[in-house]
């Protein structure tokens, strides 16, 4: 299901949203922004991701990364993009 979304923009954006569509082969301008909110999702995923793991290498606590430990990971990691495609 796909939900509309108006927006405002001075002209002059227009017009560059406009050439930044044509330049980069987008069909129509909903593509460009579609594919802008999914690199500013993954870029804020990224800052997540790096943030726990900047905060996992302060802690000061070490694990022993064995092959069961990243399987494990593995399993907690597929267990939450089944999640995420379920609520899609």
């Amino acid at each position: 299901m796909r939900a509309s979304l108006n927006i405002s923009v001075p002209e002059d954006m227009k017009d560059w949203i406009d050439a930044q569509v044509a330049r980069a082969g987008y069909g129509t301008t909903s593509e460009y922004f579609r594919q802008l909110v999914r690199e500013d999702q993954r870029r804020q995923m990224r800052e997540e991701i790096d943030a726990k793991l900047l905060a996992a290498l302060d802690s000061g606590e070490s694990v022993e990364m064995t092959p069961e430990w990243w399987e494990e990971r593995r399993k907690v990691l597929a267990k939450r993009v089944q999640s995420r495609k379920t609520k899609s």
